[in-house]
């Protein structure tokens, strides 16, 4: 990449996730610093190809960074998965001058932007924004902590009327595939039972540890579901077989949805995106494209796009230990 560097665009695409508003203040800000201009670009790949762009400035990002969400909003693209789609959005680009892209999103963004990158030699870097932490490459994205607080938080006001009325709750969380979000917040909530796909508990399991629970003197119970978990068909069905097979339990189910993707971001989320966004900025301007930028052992590090989509996340296996303790 020879060319140098004059005009920057940011987008956010796929689910929008807390501290996706702080990325944007970081890129814009930082281009600033750089002097050069930063264009946002609305409503993700399809704003791409209608180009609904918007020159911002360092002002124009002014208290954003404790907001959800994402001001140039997110929407999904049949369009920018054809080759037609993407020539449109590419000469959108050139016809204002844009010279690469910082694209905030999870893997089908990161997907998006490496095919794109293929057919026109177009500058991308990723910043990971997703409240699932399932993206190769960082050991944080942007959201997961914030949702883990407010999973916390949630499960915490659901244990008392747990407790009030000696019931059995199944909180589902959301995570697609992975248990990131239920592990952590299970074992930050003091969950008697998590359950993951990456952990196949089984039913007679399930029923097992549920009555030991009751056994050593427990007389409500909280368990954690990731949404992608394989026992059953659905957490409803989980309620339906504990109450056929343990009459003496009362079971409840709460489902939190997309309430874990909203919110005002987290200390950690903040900060992380700050940083996320200069190294996204700054290493564009070092010539360099095709990365994401992520987090590993608390060091801003560049893994590259193509890595960061076709590898997988592992569950943490200490705290699947610690949890199994804590459940005891």
């Amino acid at each position: 990449m020879s060319k140098k560097i004059k005009k920057i665009g940011v987008l956010t695409s796929g689910g929008d996730s807390p501290g996706m508003n702080a990325a944007i203040r970081s890129v814009v800000r930082t281009c600033a610093f750089h002097e050069i201009e930063c264009i946002g670009v609305y409503r993700g790949f399809e704003g791409l190809i209608e180009g609904d762009f918007k020159i911002l400035s360092a002002r124009s990002v002014n208290n954003i960074i404790h907001t959800g969400g994402t001001m140039l909003k997110s929407a999904r693209s049949k369009e920018f998965m054809t080759k037609e789609g993407r020539q449109k959005a590419f000469l959108q680009l050139k016809s204002v001058g844009i010279d690469a892209l910082v694209l905030i999103g999870g893997d089908g963004t990161f997907t998006g932007g490496l095919v794109f990158n293929e057919e026109f030699n177009f500058p991308i870097i990723g910043i990971p924004g997703t409240i699932d932490n399932d993206i190769f490459g960082t050991n944080y994205t942007l959201g997961f902590d914030t949702a883990l607080n407010t999973v916390v938080e949630v499960i915490d006001k659901i244990r008392d009327t747990a407790s009030s009325h000696k019931r059995l709750f199944f909180v589902e969380v959301m995570g697609r595939d992975v248990g990131h979000i239920a592990l952590n917040a299970g074992v930050g909530a003091g969950a008697e039972e998590i359950l993951i796909p990456e952990e196949d508990l089984g039913l007679d399991r399930l029923l097992e540890s549920l009555r030991r629970s009751k056994k050593s003197g427990k007389s409500s119970s909280i368990v954690v579901v990731a949404e992608g978990d394989k026992i059953g068909k659905n957490v409803f069905e989980l309620k339906d077989y504990v109450e056929e097979n343990m009459e003496e339990y009362d079971v409840r189910v709460s489902v939190l949805g997309h309430m874990q993707r909203g919110g005002s971001p987290s200390c950690f989320d903040r900060v992380l995106a700050s940083r996320m966004g200069v190294k996204a900025v700054e290493t564009l301007l070092e010539g360099k494209s095709n990365y994401m930028v992520g987090i590993l052992d608390n060091k801003i590090e560049l893994t590259p796009l193509d890595k960061a989509v076709k590898g997988k996340t592992e569950i943490n296996k200490e705290l699947l230990r610690v949890s199994d303790i804590m459940t005891t």
